[in-house]
């Protein structure tokens, strides 16, 4: 089951790991479900399990090509939400991304930062990683 699981995947063209977004978290976890499943019960044959987990990776991957219209995309993919802009934290965002001022300032100085006053822009992105625009660096992104 394993092996057929591997080859599904490796057959799908998809993101890393790195590039997951939520719902591609979700199918790797009922991926997993399914290969457990069929791999421990005895009631459950190979063919079950092979089909349950081709079910599962063709709707992800008919999902995956639907988010490139635009509300399918909004369904799907959580929104980008702006933490800094020009210096001055979003206390609400920051709430909405389940971040607390410490969890923040943690990525700052991960990014090389002491302060939010050089900051232009920070950004939550889709896939949970914060971008950092400033005056004078373009982009950094780190998760």
């Amino acid at each position: 089951m394993f092996v057929t699981a591997a080859t599904a995947f490796r057959l799908m063209l998809r993101r890393t790991i790195a590039e997951f977004t939520p719902f591609d978290w979700v199918t790797a976890v009922a991926v997993g479900a399914i290969v457990g499943r069929t791999a421990t019960a005895s009631e459950t044959s190979w063919l079950t399990g092979t089909a349950a987990l081709l079910a599962l990776i063709v709707a992800h991957d008919v999902v995956a090509r639907l988010r490139f219209i635009p509300w399918v995309r909004r369904l799907v993919d959580p929104p980008v939400r702006v933490l800094i802009r020009d210096g001055h934290v979003d206390q609400r965002n920051l709430r909405r991304c389940r971040l607390t001022r410490d969890d923040l300032d943690a990525i700052l100085r991960e990014h090389g930062h002491d302060t939010t006053e050089d900051i232009r822009l920070a950004l939550f992105e889709t896939k949970g990683v914060v971008s950092i625009l400033t005056d004078n660096q373009r982009s950094h992104k780190r998760a």
